[in-house]
């Protein structure tokens, strides 16, 4: 007999939690909790000028295939958000496909990310601002972020914004979807008028994508290329994790992570290749340096282009307020659990918001302290984006790493689900396509986080030569494993780590059932 759907609150209580989280979010709003983590305009104006300058016209292909690589990933997430619609899914996911101990790991590494993604995005401000008018570069006269001054000015906005998406996260999920959801609107309309737009003023052939315009080793050009492909193409993971506030989260989530991901891709891909049509020039510097803000005031004129960036603008701000309520959502999933520093404190949600106080506060001041190094060195700049890039790579492959293990064994039933979700329709399933998909998820995974850290000086220490800054992500990562290591040792942080049920533990199909 096919079972009955159940409520999400019984889906809920059948993990051991209870609603405490104001459940108020609709499809829209679970779409684009993924898409303004992920947030096109914020993105690739951020590092177009970067992918360019290392590969060329032809970076534009790196785009896709790196969409294709984290589109496994995504249908792999799906298959889980629908059976375990758990706020803080990257952990809870990680620690009920392998164990106690590697979801805790996959969880630490993921908020540690998710903090250094949130400086990364606050700090895209200065990518747009001065564009829109130069009275914006308030300390020097270099507008540049990998310059002193940009990098300094790009600090003081982002801890301004910093300061605003605390305060919306404080607020009530209510408010926070509402301005997200305005907000994304605001963003795909503004992408589709700039692929239009750009499109309309292109004159050059598609055939200029296969031009790298460098010298010598273009593949390992294009491995570097790839860090804004890679950059852009995360996030995605959003609408699992806000399940807890999502309607109908276990057939909600699964298709709003595909869905965010799909359009977030099209969209770039659209961009990046009009804009290559579109550029003044191809090879006078500008396009490597300013980036896209360049090619829509010099193509469009500065009244469009201008105000097609205060759309950026927009976008940058709610990118910042929903990748600071992701990370608030696994902080406080894990103090749920009692397995994080200050537990009792982060596990705490308040009655009338229905929002985490504790972990909002944390996540913000720890992104400002990481802003404020762009006040030291403009090499801060680039490192800071990669390294949360790799953590979160990382934290994925902590996810379809065990997912894969589960099937080779034979105990993952996930292909063949016998429940049903909120709507009483089967539970999203890859079925026989889930083997091959997990393959190549974890091999893309795995591959492209040795390609992001691996310290070349050339990208992550070209201003300043400094040795830290080249390891930084090895450093980085190395500490937080370390501090984890630690912290697992004591006995605050095994209280209930091994109390987390992994498969085989809640039979498949009974969790499946919810």
């Amino acid at each position: 007999m096919t079972p009955s759907p159940s409520t999400d609150e019984s889906v809920l209580q059948k993990f051991g939690y209870r609603q405490e989280l104001h459940r108020s979010m609709g499809r829209y709003a679970s779409f684009a909790a993924g898409f303004s983590f992920i947030s096109v305009l914020t993105t690739v104006f951020q590092f177009f000028g970067l992918g360019f300058s290392f590969g060329g016209p032809a970076f534009f292909w790196t785009w896709p295939l790196v969409l294709a690589g984290q589109l496994m990933v995504a249908l792999c997430f799906a298959e889980l958000a629908a059976r375990y619609p758990i706020s803080g899914a990257i952990y809870q996911w990680s620690s009920r496909v392998g164990n106690a101990t590697f979801g805790w790991f996959a969880g630490w590494i993921m908020v540690l990310g998710q903090v250094v993604v949130i400086a990364a995005a606050a700090l895209a401000l200065q990518v747009v601002l001065p564009a829109i008018w130069p009275g914006f570069q308030l300390i020097g006269t270099d507008p540049s972020p990998v310059s002193a001054d940009g990098a300094a000015n790009a600090a003081l906005y982002g801890v301004l914004l910093l300061a605003a998406t605390t305060v919306v996260n404080l607020l009530d999920i209510k408010i926070m979807a509402r301005i997200n959801v305005i907000g994304v609107t605001a963003e795909i309309v503004g992408a589709i008028l700039i692929v239009v737009l750009l499109l309309t003023h292109a004159d050059r052939e598609p055939t200029i994508t296969f031009e790298t315009g460098l010298p010598g080793g273009a593949f390992a050009a294009l491995l570097v290329a790839a860090f804004a492909a890679s950059y852009v193409f995360i996030g995605f993971d959003s609408a699992g994790e806000l399940s807890e506030e999502t309607r109908r989260a276990s057939a909600v989530a699964p298709r709003t992570i595909i869905t965010a991901l799909g359009a977030a891709g099209l969209l770039a891909c659209l961009i990046v290749f009009a804009a290559l049509l579109a550029a003044p020039s191809l090879t006078d510097g500008r396009l490597a340096t300013e980036g896209l803000s360049y090619v829509l005031t010099s193509t469009l004129g500065d009244g469009v282009g201008r105000l097609l960036l205060a759309d950026v603008v927009v976008a940058i701000c709610v990118a910042t307020l929903a990748i600071q309520t992701s990370a608030t959502r696994m902080l406080f999933s894990m103090a749920r659990d009692g397995v994080v520093p200050f537990a009792a404190r982060l596990g705490r949600v308040s009655p009338r918001t229905g929002m985490p106080t504790g972990p909002a506060l944390v996540t913000g001041v720890l992104a400002a302290l990481i802003v404020a190094i762009n006040f030291v060195s403009p090499d801060a700049f680039l490192a800071i984006g990669t390294t949360c890039i790799v953590a979160l790579y990382l934290a994925y492959a902590m996810v379809t790493g065990p997912l894969l293990w589960q099937r080779l064994r034979g105990s993952w039933q996930g292909g063949a689900p016998k429940g049903v979700d909120e709507s009483g329709r089967p539970l999203f399933s890859l079925g026989r396509w889930g083997l091959p998909v997990n393959v190549l998820a974890v091999v893309y995974g795995v591959g492209m986080a040795v390609n992001l850290a691996w310290p070349r000086a050339e990208v992550y220490a070209p201003a300043s030569g400094e040795w830290y800054f080249q390891w930084f992500t090895a450093l980085f990562l190395a500490a937080a494993v370390g501090a984890g290591v630690l912290y697992r040792r004591s006995a605050a942080g095994k209280q209930r780590a091994a109390q987390l049920p992994q498969v085989g533990e809640v039979g498949l199909t009974d969790t499946a059932n919810a």
